[in-house]
């Protein structure tokens, strides 16, 4: 502890660092502040460094007060108080609108900080008082009119005098400098509120497309005026200098339902005026509510980043497809210097001791999502992107790290949308102090019904363990986890199947590759090296298509369709373009291979029982045939007809009894590319190739 300061650790208490200090134990302690005194007295010394003191009334915050004991004073400040159930009942502002909220003839500034003992708005290089309420809300109106006008807050706490912006700053100045009073109207491109948007009936219904903005169209032969940017994804018919398609246009001929955008909120690590210097994923927020000034043609301009985001997301619409913005709620960038700790230092994170920050995240800090104002902003940013940028999801980073409560209150807000909103996240369990019922991971799946997680056992079963460079899966290892194939296709809910991993079917968002970790072509040329390029290609193709042909929700990353590569490098968050931009040139070079994909994904679309919604139909519906080892086969069971899936992993050929005789349609195989239909097979027999995956039909007679 700090010498000469007494911290507030709860309603009724303080500890004092004493360290050498001779402290006379007949003394009385008393607190005093403006005209007031408590008196307290000693609970118990512990060690010989501090003193923990009681009192019989509640310690008043807000205030500059001293504690004087005997000869010695001490400064008094909140500490382990802002983390008590008390405090956050008593400074309860949930119904408070925060922020800078405008109109043309007044703006009202509003702030959360119960602890402050002064609070100052600046608008313009121009100071403001501002006046506290009894629920910590610090608030001034201003009349006029105050587009654009840049603020901040000085806010006096803890014994400190610093600035700070807003954390419901809805733009900035280039790389964070100030807030931005933001007129929202005026950012709207044209009939941005008359439009109606894509919409699927169901979760299960979605293929997600995962890409980052300045990846899909930074390639110099992308065709795009606007590369690397939010606008650079709005134009359409973009295409490479030999005429193949590109960005928005090709995304859309694909055929994903549903784009999945890397962090596009305000984050560090890239100079806003110089973005070609800097790269980054956006996993280190800054502003949630803001979206990033690199991706703004001019991020100086207030307005540009807004309007420009706003006409990305028309874009997308208008080419049918849903967005989903990845969101990162378990953390921030640097702790110590985001508005959250400045305004109420310790309440936004956890801790596992009282001075002791949690770091579940890795990344320093975990935020405390179950606290109530916490949970507010949390739902005040998911309220926002949904009513002024129109988005149709959010994908959670390390969505482990936050509770339960938060997760259902999100669902809870979303399901008030017209059109269905997809909730997707990390469900890992990982090391921060939130009792494990509480955490929002897969295993409380059962709690969290019509949210969906990354199914990290499917894509390890598939390809092997991801930590693992050589390790293998049933694609890549000659069928190896053979014995994990029935639970996972069929939607990782079926507790006859094998350990049962979620509770509804598309719960399970089924992948083999993300931004995280290698591409799966760099993954196989690490597992499989001893292996042709062709071999691997195969591999990749089973691969991919059993992600595509599972029950749940399937998710690609941007490029798998080409087999995208990253060069080896494993964790490419700030590795630059030359890494990570979409290769448009390998488009071209595979695209046999992107129309097997179109033609999965089509299927997929066509016939419903791959996209079955409840565990009982799924029971009905699917089920699993006998082959030989290692070939994997099942049946989906139709109105009208059937479907067969085979999928050998073995560098040979099988003969393998088809589920019932008489004339099969051959819809697709990965041997063939994306033709369809191939040919017919009349009888009991078929001859499936070493690494060919291949669909049939058979109608009902």
């Amino acid at each position: 502890m700090e010498k000469s300061i007494a911290w507030i650790d709860d309603v009724k208490m303080l500890a004092v660092y004493i360290g050498e200090t001779e402290v006379l134990g007949e003394e009385k302690p008393v607190v005093f502040w403006q005209n007031n005194r408590l008196e307290g007295k000693i609970e118990k010394l512990a060690s010989d460094d501090y003193a923990v003191l009681v009192f019989e009334e509640e310690i008043p915050l807000g205030y500059e007060m001293e504690l004087q004991w005997g000869e010695h004073r001490f400064s008094v400040h909140p500490r382990g108080i802002v983390r008590t159930p008390w405090f956050d009942e008593r400074y309860d502002a949930t119904d408070e609108k925060l922020g800078a909220v405008y109109t043309e003839t007044a703006t009202t500034f509003s702030v959360w900080s119960p602890t402050a003992i002064r609070m100052t708005l600046h608008v313009n290089d121009n100071p403001y008082e501002m006046e506290r309420k009894d629920n910590g809300v610090w608030e001034r109106t201003l009349e006029g009119n105050w587009k654009n006008a840049r603020y901040y807050y000085e806010v006096t706490t803890n014994g400190k005098n610093l600035t700070t912006n807003d954390p419901y700053a809805k733009s900035m100045t280039a790389n964070s400098g100030f807030g931005i009073v933001l007129d929202s109207a005026s950012t709207d491109p044209s009939h941005f509120r008359d439009y109606e948007k894509p919409a699927i009936d169901h979760a299960k219904d979605a293929i997600i497309y995962e890409l980052h903005v300045r990846d899909a169209t930074i390639f110099p032969d992308s065709g795009v005026e606007n590369k690397g940017k939010f606008l650079g994804l709005s134009e359409k018919d973009t295409r490479t200098s030999s005429g193949h398609s590109t960005g928005l246009s090709y995304i859309k001929d694909l055929g994903c339902t549903h784009v999945q955008l890397l962090p596009v909120n305000d984050f560090a690590r890239v100079d806003e005026s110089k973005p070609d210097g800097g790269y980054n994923w956006g996993y280190d927020p800054l502003y949630y509510q803001v979206p990033e000034g690199s991706y703004a043609l001019d991020a100086t301009d207030p307005e540009s980043r807004v309007r420009e985001a706003k006409q990305m997301i028309k874009a997308f619409h208008e080419e049918d497809l849903s967005v989903i913005l990845d969101v990162v709620y378990n953390h921030v960038f640097i702790q110590e210097e985001s508005p959250f700790e400045k305004l109420v230092p310790g309440y936004y994170f956890r801790y596992h001791q009282v001075d002791i920050l949690s770091n579940g995240t890795g990344t320093g800090n975990d935020i405390a999502s179950e606290r109530r104002m916490v949970r507010k902003f949390i739902l005040d940013t998911i309220d926002y992107w949904l009513s002024e940028f129109r988005v149709d999801g959010f994908r959670f980073d390390l969505m482990g790290i936050m509770d339960v409560k938060t997760m259902l209150a999100i669902k809870e807000r979303c399901e008030r949308e017209s059109a269905p909103v997809l909730l997707l996240g990390e469900g890992w369990e990982l090391d921060t102090p939130l009792p494990p019922e509480q955490k929002a991971t897969i295993f409380q799946s059962h709690q969290l019904k019509g949210i969906s997680f990354f199914n990290d056992k499917f894509r390890d079963s598939i390809k092997g363990n991801l930590f693992e460079q050589t390790d293998v899966g049933f694609a890549n290892g000659d069928g190896r986890y053979i014995e994990l194939l029935p639970q996972l296709i069929s939607g990782s809910c079926l507790p006859d199947h094998g350990e049962q991993s979620v509770t509804e079917p598309f719960q399970s968002v089924n992948y083999v590759e993300c931004h995280d970790n290698h591409t799966l072509w760099d993954k196989l040329e690490l597992s499989n090296e001893e292996q042709t390029r062709e071999v691997r290609k195969s591999i990749h193709q089973i691969a991919t298509g059993l992600t595509l042909l599972s029950q749940g929700i399937p998710f690609l990353h941007a490029g798998q369709e080409w087999f995208r590569t990253k060069q080896g490098d494993e964790n490419s968050y700030i590795s630059g373009d030359e890494i990570n931009q979409l290769d448009w040139s390998q488009r071209v070079r595979e695209a046999e291979n992107i129309e097997w994909v179109k033609a999965l994904i089509a299927l997929r679309k066509k016939y419903h029982m791959f996209r079955l919604a409840t565990v009982d139909e799924i029971k009905e519906r699917l089920h699993i045939l006998k082959t030989p080892d290692p070939v994997f086969g099942f049946t989906l069971f139709g109105d009208d007809e059937d479907l067969a899936i085979f999928v050998n992993p073995l560098q040979k050929s099988f003969q393998i009894h088809l589920p019932s005789p008489g004339r099969w349609e051959k819809l697709l195989s990965n041997h063939t590319g994306g033709m369809s239909p191939l040919c017919c097979i009349v009888g009991e027999q078929m001859h499936i190739e070493p690494y060919e995956l291949t669909i049939l039909k058979k109608p009902r007679v």
